[in-house]
């Protein structure tokens, strides 16, 4: 029977994804039965996976008949013993005590009899087994509930890198094979387990601050160690803010529903319940009404990954049971749900739950239509504000039937309406780390919905979530989360930084890179943040800055020095194109962004080419025949010049001023070929979404290299070349074009546009925003074209460029019958060190 239903699974499922399931389920149980045993929360007392001694002698199997469990058959037990199969009695032992846990905690140890019992592994016994390994190689201090974070930080390790092979792998197939992230690989895609202050920080100054807010508690609050105080605002503003207060001053512990709507493991959760479980004893509840509470009433959590899921209940059951030991037996399950899908229910399903009442088959039939491919979309779907506690009832009345398949039916419909109502409710705080994936990573259906329902949002979907639960926070509830900071600066989120607007900016801690320990260099660049769903025009925000401290650790330690704080007005932002959050922007910077015109009225930025298949259309300009190469080719020449290749600038390594020309690339025909590749590429429509900007072709102009940093770099761009999109460029006439390359040189322009986009990459958006003045541009120029001949000068002392003459290190006093004898472009060096004297010896080049 267990092997029919594996082959039928396998069938209906994929063998990988089978064994996947199968391999997460029992690594969770296993995590979940090492904790208990460690901090003594097992029903029996007795450990199961080691001894009292942390050794790797499971004390279930010493200890055996000492069981009072019904679950364990003591004949059973007794028959193993005397054919001494220690083997056989650990294993039925340990399928026994799981399955006795599934009457206290269902969700992590669901009723095992099926194919996954007939997946455990043999050899549990051996030294170097799972649980060998689980026991010998983790600290048991590690697993301790008193020790620091030891709960949230095991779980939470653990999931994250019993994640990272997947992970690996499905970015390589993105990166090499252009494969999608399929809803599969969401989950280990996108898993990044928060560091344990930036939780604190979220949690503390949302739940934390609506609590304290309304209910006045210096003593609670300095407990609180990441708590940032509110700015000093003006009267006014004030005046609004007591209004607020009052408002939380009406709330009761148990009103506030606090949602975490992508709870990995947990974490988040785990911090909130510690939190209110302050705020219930601050109002003289014990602990133990407390925990029940809590779970009944404030925390809500949802995540796509059904084993993350598995963990965040189990996490969360466990912070309960530290404060009431008898939690296990009172029956209450938290409002944690893996989401589910509502793929499969068909009318005749509807029509059974409805029983002719036609208003409660149109909400089930809303409801599953809503739920349609839910595991592709997560907790972004929107869901209709339906009847759901008639829904509700009717499947308390439905579990009455005798009929066959009822259970199957109320386990599909139940986890769907309880979903569905998470997904539908108004919050007083959505917090959450949501996942990071770019929006040209997503397969196809989850592109679709998110351009359909988030056009605003629509680049990532971290953003997505951001704009998906602002419209799920009650009146001056508060949203906080943890995102990549690409929102507060790039062009593409211009629309969701606008309607952020609406919303008060409490505080935020702007992390920048590192902010991750097991995230080196500049891949994750991260902001914390915390909105309330108010507005107030003149209300001062708090920022921390933390992007030059270089490690997690020390990114911690400066935010409780609290010295790199700014003190800024939301409106400022207003001042500058595009509205980026440039929070520690000076007042005279903000001054010349209102008086002084954008950059792109001067010369507009461009574009370069994207040829599609730059090994086959680009060449070293070494590589190809030097008479094919059409230099200085004007703008007006070009479509009817008989040179094949043309000089293309790529942009290329950091260099001001002049040089990075290495490159030709194949223009016969007035490029003909590229743009033939490119209708292919764009599936038959017109090549110019590729092939840009023709009208600026061969013109004098500007270029710079899109990829930089703290570090930008432009050159003098002569006439003749064609520019590539990482070799961006813009075109001003030549009475501004020397004074407007010193000006993109300065430390000034670099000063901007660390304000429009501090990221590694800056577009031709963020060039044409720059505040322009133009000044004293006879003097400018002057040191701009001294600068440019200087640059140009060793640019061609180098065999790299065209325009080489003359090796820097050959005497420019050469005898002049062999300087006029061989063309330098024929001859090569060599050196030889003999006596301490140097040699210099010219060969003709071979022809070949």
């Amino acid at each position: 029977k267990q092997r029919n239903e594996l082959f039928r699974l396998v069938k209906e499922k994929g063998f990988d994804q089978v064994v996947e399931e199968v391999s997460y389920t029992w690594f969770n149980r296993l995590i979940a039965l090492r904790f208990m045993e460690v901090n003594d929360y097992l029903p029996e007392h007795i450990r199961v996976l080691s001894n009292a001694n942390n050794e790797f002698k499971p004390e279930i199997k010493t200890r055996a008949l000492d069981l009072e469990d019904p679950h364990f058959d003591k004949k059973k037990i007794l028959d193993l013993i005397d054919k001494n199969d220690d083997e056989e009695l650990y294993r039925y032992l340990l399928l026994t005590e799981c399955n006795a846990l599934n009457d206290i905690l269902p969700q992590m140890f669901e009723k095992i009899g099926g194919y996954t019992e007939l997946l455990l592994p043999y050899n549990l016994l051996k030294a170097d087994s799972v649980i060998g390994k689980l026991v010998s190689d983790i600290d048991e201090a590690d697993w301790d509930v008193k020790s620091e974070g030891g709960q949230v930080q095991i779980i939470g390790w653990l999931y994250q890198y019993y994640n990272q092979e997947l992970k690996d792998q499905t970015f390589n197939d993105l990166k090499k094979k252009n494969k999608k992230i399929s809803k599969e690989r969401i989950p280990a895609a996108t898993q990044l387990f928060t560091p344990d202050w930036i939780v604190h920080y979220m949690v503390e100054n949302s739940l934390g601050r609506m609590w304290v807010e309304g209910h006045p508690n210096d003593e609670l609050k300095s407990t609180w160690k990441y708590y940032l105080e509110e700015a000093e605002q003006e009267p006014e503003v004030e005046e609004q803010l007591k209004e607020i207060r009052k408002e939380y001053s009406k709330l009761n512990p148990q009103d506030i529903k606090f949602l975490d709507p992508a709870m990995g493991s947990g974490h988040i959760l785990v911090v909130a319940f510690d939190i209110l479980m302050q705020i219930y004893e601050s109002q003289g509840i014990r602990p133990r009404e407390a925990a029940k509470s809590i779970l009944e009433n404030n925390l809500y959590g949802l995540d796509i990954d059904d084993r993350a899921a598995q963990l965040a209940y189990f996490a969360v059951m466990m912070k309960a049971r530290e404060y009431d030991r008898k939690i296990f037996s009172r029956g209450i399950q938290p409002n944690l749900y893996s989401i589910q899908e509502s793929n499969g229910i068909d009318d005749s399903l509807i029509d059974y739950v409805a029983r002719g009442d036609k208003k409660l088959r149109s909400d089930l039939k809303t409801l599953v239509k809503e739920m349609k491919d839910a595991k592709e979309y997560g907790s972004i779907i929107t869901v209709s504000e339906l009847d759901f506690d008639r829904l509700q009832e009717r499947l308390n009345e439905i579990r009455n039937d005798s009929i066959l398949g009822v259970e199957e039916i109320d386990k599909k419909i139940a986890s769907l309406v309880e979903i569905g109502r998470i997904l539908s409710r108004k919050y007083e705080i959505v917090c959450t780390n949501p996942p990071y994936m770019g929006g040209s990573n997503l397969d196809d259906k989850l592109l679709y919905l998110v351009k359909e329902k988030f056009s605003d949002s629509k680049s990532d979907i971290f953003s997505v979530f951001i704009d998906r639960w602002i419209n799920n926070l009650g009146k001056n509830g508060y949203q906080a989360m943890i995102t990549q900071h690409a929102w507060m600066f790039l062009k593409s989120f211009e629309k969701l930084r606008l309607k952020l607007r609406d919303l008060d900016t409490i505080n935020m801690v702007h992390l920048g890179a590192r902010a991750f320990e097991d995230i080196g260099g500049e891949v994750v660049q991260t902001t914390s943040f915390i909105l309330r769903n108010s507005y107030e025009s003149e209300y001062k925000s708090t920022y921390i800055r933390l992007v030059d401290v270089n490690s997690a650790q020390e990114k911690e330690r400066e935010f409780l020095k609290l010295e790199k704080r700014f003190i800024v007005k939301q409106t400022d932002f207003l001042k500058i194109s595009g509205s980026p959050i440039v929070y520690w922007a000076s007042s005279q910077a903000l001054k010349n962004f209102e008086k002084a015109i954008p950059l792109s009225e001067i010369s507009r930025p461009r574009v370069g080419q994207n040829t599609g298949d730059n090994e086959r259309f680009l060449r070293m300009w070494y590589e190809v025949k030097y008479e094919k190469i059409g230099f200085s080719i004007p703008h007006s020449k070009l479509e009817t010049t008989e040179y094949k290749w043309i000089p293309y600038n790529k942009g290329g390594n950091f260099r001001r001023w002049y040089g990075n020309f290495d490159r030709v690339v194949n223009w016969e025909n007035n490029g003909r070929e590229i743009k033939d590749y490119a209708v292919i590429r764009n599936k038959g429509k017109h090549w110019s979404r590729y092939i840009q900007n023709i009208e600026n072709l061969c013109r004098e102009g500007i270029s710079w290299s899109d990829i930089a940093s703290t570090r930008f770099a432009c050159r003098y761009l002569p006439v003749g070349f064609i520019c590539d999109v990482k070799g961006s460029s813009t075109y001003p006439s030549s009475e501004y074009r020397l004074y407007l390359l010193s000006f993109l040189n300065s430390c000034v322009a670099i000063y901007y546009l660390q304000m429009l986009n501090p990221t590694t990459t800056f577009q031709v958006g963020n060039i044409g925003s720059l505040p322009f003045i133009f000044g004293d541009s006879e003097r400018v120029s002057q040191l701009a074209q001294d600068n440019i001949s200087l640059s140009k000068e060793e640019w061609d002392s180098f065999e790299i460029s065209w325009d080489f003459k003359r090796h820097p290190l050959i005497p420019s006093n050469l005898n002049k019958q062999v300087r006029e004898n061989y063309s330098l472009k024929e001859l090569y060096i060599e050196w030889e060190i003999k006596s301490d004297k140097r040699f210099i010896k010219l060969k003709k080049m071979k022809k070949s």
